[in-house]
């Protein structure tokens, strides 16, 4: 790894980034607009110059070169020294902000990017503290720009970060740079508004309040948001996000980098797909039925009573041949899947263990628009498989061994009988129960589903569990590429239901508080790959 010297102090960094890149993993706060690692490079903002020491052209010696260099555009190399701590980096670091603020407007009271703006950063820290213009700010109206997306493009400062992401990462093309000189503004083609699967990406490297998410707008201020690491559940991606909560509930979706899924992005199915999560719909409370009766436990007694209910039944009706089976969901955490295998397999060693739906929407989506296959062009994907976890499920039936079955076997076994106690789990977003599943409730003796969203098989249940959301929930996803990731959960689940790991904590036999990471560790023992699941490495581009 090359070693340079940036303000007198010698650091390690990766090969081939730029200064700017080195110098803000090692934890210089070196300020910027147009760059961005995962964008080409244009240099224009100019922001963050640097002094550089160059050989003397009549001597060879090494001296600062009298002219300040984009550090954005300049690699690394071994034995370099640069600066940013001198006077003529500072002036022309004032110089550029006074710039940028000579039209833009005083609205960070009612921006929805006042908190985590680069402008307010900047001014504050490498610009002045008044104005010089005294003419009137050039105004533009603000625009819609496509069903998801506002420009106000007064705030703009032509960084172009959004007009080369539509080039060459969605390859849509929709956004442009029109006019010339102080007249230049962001724009979208006549007739081509913004509107592919990507489009949200373009408000997230936003470094002002110029692209703006109205599904977001003035609904929070951010320095009210609480945030948590996440998988999005949308596809077999397995993207790693950010959840924004506020008063437990989610007020946003933002992508985080991970070099090995999704680099800096994330698309709008998954980035606005959470709403289900709130739906008034959902089931929040659990039902025990016997007969015509149905009562509603307590939570503290609930995993005691499904536990001793269905270890009770598998006692009677083993002795007659009966069986049991658990159907276990593509959206349930590797964590959960275990825990109900493991308890139905004691309740009846024979018990079948089968994967359930796996829903699948469309081809494959890959961008740039026009690129194919996995080659070293694309950027991003979008997979017809709209399950985050069937990987990790089949996993754990491989590791739990014994007799397993798929849906079609599990539905058509049902049918015929087979099976006296069941344990079906849904967590599906969208309805997944067809006419003929919903004929396999009145088959079992017992039933227990539990489910996001009311579907027919809960209305032949015994027992009705309030399933969580992967926001409610802490655990872990394994995406198309093998890849264990852990998620930690974001909200509260729903007044009167018990967190899904909490609940098959307790049911399978253990006892004290529950999360993803205690789970694993119990796991490891069985499953080793679960001992050091993947978590990307911060990739800083700001610092605020």
């Amino acid at each position: 790894m090359p070693k340079i010297i940036i303000d007198n102090q010698e650091i390690q960094c990766r090969d081939g980034v730029p200064v700017l890149q080195a110098a803000l993993e090692a934890g210089w706060d070196v300020p910027h607009y147009c760059y961005h690692p995962g964008l080409s490079i244009v240099a224009s903002c100019r922001l963050c110059l640097m002094e550089m020491k160059m050989p003397n052209p009549k001597t060879g010696e090494l001296a600062w070169a009298p002219k300040l260099v984009p550090s954005c555009q300049t690699p690394v190399k071994d034995g370099m020294e640069v600066r940013f701590d001198s006077p003529a980096v500072k002036d022309n670091q004032a110089d550029c902000m006074e710039y940028f603020l000579l039209n833009h407007p005083l609205d960070c009271p009612v921006c929805d990017q006042a908190g985590e703006c680069y402008l307010q950063d900047y001014s504050y820290k490498f610009g002045h503290a008044e104005s010089r213009m005294v003419d009137a700010k050039w105004k533009n109206p603000k625009k819609d720009i496509g069903p998801k997306t506002l420009l106000y493009q007064d705030r703009c400062v032509t960084c172009t970060r959004c007009v080369r992401f539509t080039h060459e990462v969605s390859g849509t093309h929709e956004l442009c740079v029109v006019n010339r000189g102080s007249k230049a503004e962001i724009d979208v083609f006549p007739g081509y508004p913004l509107d592919n699967a990507l489009q949200g990406n373009v408000v997230d490297i936003c470094p002002v309040g110029c692209l703006l998410d109205k599904d977001f707008l003035f609904k929070r201020r951010v320095w009210e948001l609480r945030s948590a690491d996440s998988v999005c559940p949308g596809c077999a991606r397995g993207c790693t996000i950010r959840i924004d909560q506020a008063d437990e509930t989610i007020q946003r979706v933002k992508p985080r980098f991970n070099p090995k899924v999704n680099d800096w992005w994330m698309c709008d199915e998954g980035r606005f797909g959470w709403k289900y999560v709130q739906d008034p719909k959902r089931i929040t409370r659990p039902i025990v039925r016997r007969g015509m009766d149905s009562v509603t436990p307590d939570n503290g007694e609930l995993a005691r009573m499904i536990r001793f209910r269905f270890v009770e039944h598998m006692q009677e009706e083993g002795g007659k041949g009966q069986r049991a089976a658990a159907l276990l969901s593509p959206f349930m955490s590797c964590e959960e899947a275990w825990l109900l295998a493991k308890f139905v397999r004691e309740a009846d060693p024979k018990a079948v263990l089968a994967l359930g739906p796996t829903p699948h929407e469309g081809e494959d989506q890959r961008f740039p628009v026009g690129v194919n296959g996995d080659g070293a062009k694309l950027r991003f994907a979008i997979l017809k498989e709209k399950a985050p976890n069937r990987r990790g499920v089949e996993m754990i039936v491989a590791a739990m061994g014994g007799e397993t079955a798929t849906f079609d076997q599990f539905v058509a076994r049902s049918m015929k009988g087979e099976f006296s106690a069941a344990w079906v789990v849904g967590g599906h977003p969208k309805p997944w129960v067809d006419a003929n599943t919903a004929k396999i409730a009145a088959q079992f003796r017992l039933l227990v589903v539990a489910d996001i969203l009311p579907n027919p098989l809960v209305e032949g249940a015994a027992i009705v569990l309030p399933a969580g959301s992967w926001a409610e929930r802490s655990g872990s996803f394994v995406n198309a590429d093998g890849l264990i990731q852990p998620f930690d959960r974001a909200i509260q689940p729903p007044e009167g239901a018990l967190r899904d790991e909490q609940l098959l904590f307790e049911v399978a036999g253990y006892v004290g508080l529950a999360d993803g990471e205690r789970v694993r560790e119990l796991m490891a023992e069985q499953m080793p790959a679960f001992g050091e699941p993947y978590t990307p490495p911060p990739m800083p581009e700001h610092s605020h």
